[in-house]
């Protein structure tokens, strides 16, 4: 039996992705196609952007979370880092994984306190919220420093112009054989063109439509 199967997680599951799934946000209406393609896109105005949408959920899907859990089990991680907490799905993934390898710490970032708080309450209602720590704030400062010696994963879910910075901070603690997975990445050109002619110190390659799985190779 594993902790992302049994009970209280898998029902908690079914709950959250149905809430998810019915939740709307009347804001995301106030933008033109053009706008929120040059909001995703801007280095300065994602802390805006975000905090209008603070209402959607933004999930990480189904098999996106189990895939998370997948490797992190295989690898038996014990350090992750998450840039994007929202509402705390893929951080309980994340947790279930590092539960069922025995422990571990994940670090996540999230800057909406609405969702600092939700995250939480999911976290403890899984049995999960001594695994995690959610930092509060614009991650360009809040995973800046005091990060774990190693880190054995790495997932980027945030804001996509700032994937290759969060990617720059967390990348000397990046462990050999480390993971970064970066959701919806197809968004951010910038990263994935760093990370794909990184050949030697990279292994990188797309994972279904919208995932760009890498492992670090020195």
């Amino acid at each position: 039996m594993s902790t992302l199967t049994s009970a209280p997680l898998g029902p908690l599951f079914d709950r959250l992705f149905a809430e998810a799934d019915a939740a709307t946000s009347p804001e995301i209406n106030s933008f033109t196609p053009a706008e929120r393609a040059a909001l995703t896109a801007s280095k300065t105005q994602y802390l805006d952007l975000y905090g209008r949408l603070k209402d959607l959920w933004l999930p990480v899907s189904r098999e996106t979370g189990e895939l998370l859990y997948m490797l992190g089990r295989a690898t038996g991680a014990r350090t992750v880092v998450e840039f994007g907490t929202s509402f705390g799905i893929s951080s309980l993934y994340i947790a279930a994984a590092l539960r069922d390898n025995g422990g571990g710490r994940l670090i996540s970032s999230e800057f909406e306190p609405g969702k600092i708080a939700r995250a939480q309450k999911n976290l403890e209602e899984a049995g999960l919220a001594d695994l995690v720590e959610i930092r509060a704030g614009d991650a360009m400062e809040t995973l800046a420093g005091d990060l774990p010696e190693t880190v054995d994963m790495l997932l980027l879910d945030g804001a996509k112009a700032l994937y290759v910075d969060i990617l720059d901070l967390v990348e000397p603690r990046l462990g050999i054989g480390g993971l970064i997975l970066a959701d919806d990445a197809e968004m951010c050109p910038e990263y994935l063109e760093r990370i794909r002619a990184s050949r030697k110190r990279y292994l990188s390659l797309p994972v279904a439509a919208d995932i760009e799985l890498s492992m670090k190779l020195y």
